[in-house]
């Protein structure tokens, strides 16, 4: 059940569920976009006062129309403004006089369209924030509440796909109003039932995360359905997005922009940059969104979240009467994330005694062709696996008539347990409607259920316990500083303090000393190059590796001073650093940077050069516990290095986390005064070894890199 939250004083309602709207520029021509929302509003039954205004016409669609918005009996809850674009500001001047509340704003022409629509967007912007009006746009095709028949609208899909008899659940949220209708069209051919339709036009005064924040405190909203191409304010949207996760509801969303040619469609179409597509990804999975890549799937996302009370998970069983079909189901949806997992003995046997030897009774489930000469042996099965705690869906393949003759059972069954039956029907099977009105939703193809099935299942799955949720709970570090000297050996230290251990090491400012520093320690070491104005120490010349003699120590120390010195003369130089030479399974890169959209940001991979050429990583926006780090490491396709690759010893993978997450900490409690922080590499050393830092750096917020590797 959701929860009992309104959002009657939310500062968006008069937008959105408005009990008056005045449209200024009114048509008696639905055709037209003065004409087609005072056309909707009266065809589809709005029960507020309409007050169209232009003073070419006495009267439009039986209303009567007045000449200007100062003629009107009252101020009104919203206007829409249906003017061309350089009108646009005096207008907002005169509906603010009158006492409006918000504005709908169509007009394109402003900021997508280069200096001179810019310009005057910016004057929009600038008067709006003067006064208490929200509006909306401008560049947008409108809005329509399909709860209380609000349309503000010029969308023709109104009139072409299929009415909704009633109100609707499943909210519209995109950046774009072609795309609102696409995705409204397809829906409404499943029978998806509407509560909102919004699009944000230019976003000028009011942007996707305000709308997203008001659906996640609307009542008439369980579903939303979102195009993005950009965020401006991640912190809210991140916020907006926590909330419809805490009251159990579900966000389905399409982020444009994954290629270059995608990032500039999406420039020349809102004047927005693109984000980076990896830590969108990332965002959405730790809020538990959908990630969408098609308006069908999003379509049938939103018709299986019809059924999204049912318990499931991402245990699938697969009942078949095809042992192909079962077998091309598994691959699809094990590819796709979900387990299919062997069934137990006891349910084997359940379900051996109405299939033939030759059917598999382990999942996937081949009830063979059998199953017409015992059909009540189908209510048998179906309450087994309705009952076991080794599965938490069932979806069921059976063409045509062989589906009409389960159907029966299957809704039986499912109006008797709360667990999630899924149907395939490749035939034409003519109880399709029978069964989804119980409780069964019902595919028509094999590809398009899977696309839609496995993301819903896994988004059930994580329902039950988001760990980014909690983590964002915890108590935030203590803000830090950083030392004034930043270079390599202090910016370790200080992430030491958060529990990143470093390599054992020694300053030395002499020959002498680095022997001295490096008898110490043991043979071999490792010599460097100390100074925070030496960015590229290796293409300095100032790293030695493996030396293993105090006169290797004593030569590398002059070779690495002078040639330190050659690279860059004015450079602050404090001196050299010995560091023990170590030895482990593997390196890892982490390695923080701030997102524009979502704040700090982390990354982990396969350390050193590697990381570069095969792009193994995994993103996390902050902040990760040691939990989270394991999932990182885990979707590392190297994570078989740490785990004992062919028999090699294990790396030390719990040192690791640890290590990842106190990392986390550091760069929390420093991101006021770094933009970006690297531990490269992070040496990870047998189970039960530890891991180490050999190198880190730090670039602070102004933007000035101190030190590299």
């Amino acid at each position: 059940m959701l929860s009992p939250v309104t959002t009657k004083n939310h500062r968006l309602e008069p937008l959105l569920n408005p009990a008056s709207i005045a449209v200024v520029g009114a048509s008696n021509n639905a055709a037209r976009i003065g004409g087609m929302p005072l056309a909707h509003l009266t065809k589809f039954g709005y029960q507020g006062r309409i007050y169209p205004i232009n003073p070419k016409y006495e009267e439009v669609f039986g209303l009567r129309c007045y000449a200007d918005i100062e003629s009107i009996p009252e101020a009104p809850d919203l206007v829409v403004l249906a003017i061309a674009a350089a009108d646009v500001t005096a207008m907002l001047r005169r509906c603010a006089a009158k006492g409006a509340r918000a504005v709908i704003v169509y007009a394109a022409g402003f900021a997508e369209e280069g200096a001179k629509g810019k310009l005057l967007q910016d004057e929009l912007e600038a008067y709006v924030a003067t006064t208490d009006m929200v509006v909306a746009g401008p560049n947008l095709m409108g809005f329509a509440n399909l709860n209380s028949q609000v349309h503000t609208n010029f969308a023709s899909v109104f009139n072409t796909a299929p009415m909704q008899s009633g109100g609707g659940a499943v909210s519209l949220l995109t950046q774009s109003g072609n795309v609102c209708a696409a995705v409204y069209a397809i829906a409404r051919r499943l029978g998806v039932e509407f509560s909102h339709f919004i699009n944000t036009g230019n976003e000028a005064c009011v942007d996707f995360a305000q709308y997203l924040e008001y659906l996640a405190q609307d009542d008439g909203t369980e579903v939303c359905m979102g195009y993005i191409e950009e965020l401006r304010d991640g912190p809210r949207f991140i916020a907006a997005a926590e909330a419809f996760a805490r009251r159990d509801k579900l966000l389905i969303l399409y982020k444009a922009g994954e290629t270059e040619k995608g990032s500039e469609a999406v420039r020349s179409h809102t004047s927005a940059l693109a984000g980076d597509q990896q830590i969108y990804s990332a965002a959405f999975r730790q809020l538990n969104i959908i990630q969408s890549n098609d308006f069908v799937q999003m379509a049938q996302l939103a018709h299986l979240a019809q059924y999204r009370q049912r318990t499931a998970g991402k245990r699938v069983a697969i009942i078949t009467i095809s042992g192909a079909l079962g077998a091309i189901l598994a691959d699809k949806f094990i590819g796709q994330g979900l387990d299919v997992p062997t069934l137990p003995q006891a349910l084997q046997d359940t379900l051996r005694a109405g299939i033939p030897d030759y059917g598999m009774v382990s999942n996937p489930v081949d009830v063979t062709g059998n199953v017409v000469n015992d059909p009540g042996f189908v209510r048998t099965a179906m309450e087994a696996l309705a009952q076991s705690d080794a599965i938490d869906a069932v979806v069921v393949y059976a063409p045509g008539y062989m589906l009409d003759r389960m159907a029966d059972d299957l809704c039986a069954v499912s109006q008797k347990y709360p667990r999630l039956f899924i149907a395939i029907d490749t035939g034409a099977a003519q109880k399709r409607e029978q069964m989804r009105a119980g409780g069964v939703p019902v595919f028509e193809d094999i590809g398009v259920a899977v696309s839609a099935i496995s993301p819903f299942l896994l988004w059930q799955e994580r329902r039950k316990h988001n760990r980014w949720l909690d983590v964002r709970t915890q108590p935030a570090p203590q803000r830090a500083a950083l030392p004034a000297v930043r270079d390599e050996h202090r910016i370790k230290q200080l992430l030491a303090t958060y529990g990143v251990p470093s390599v054992a090491e020694q300053i030395a400012t002499t020959a002498d000393a680095a022997v001295q520093a490096a008898d110490a320690m043991g043979y071999p070491v490792v010599l460097k190059i100390l100074s925070q104005d030496i960015a590229h120490k290796t293409e300095a010349g100032g790293v030695k590796l493996r030396l293993a003699s105090a006169d290797q120590v004593r030569s590398a120390f002059d070779e690495v001073m002078a040639s330190a010195r050659a690279y860059a003369p004015d450079a602050r130089i404090e001196g050299v650093l010995i560091q023990k030479m170590e030895s482990g399974i593997s390196e890892l890169i982490l390695g923080a940077t701030r997102d524009p959209v979502f704040g700090m940001t982390l990354t982990v991979g396969l350390g050193g050069v590697l990381t570069e050429i095969y792009k193994d990583v995994s993103h996390r926006v902050l902040p990760v516990d040691e939990a989270m780090a394991r999932d990182m490491l885990g979707e590392l396709k190297a994570f078989a290095l740490l785990d004992g690759f062919r028999g090699k010893p294990k790396g030390d993978v719990d040192a690791a986390c640890k290590a990842i997450a106190g990392f986390s900490q550091a760069v929390l409690a420093l991101q006021h005064e770094a933009d970006e922080i690297e531990v490269n590499p992070l040496l990870v050393k047998q189970q039960g070894s530890g891991v180490c830092m050999l190198d880190a750096l730090v670039i602070p917020a102004d933007g000035a890199c101190d030190n590299n590797h």
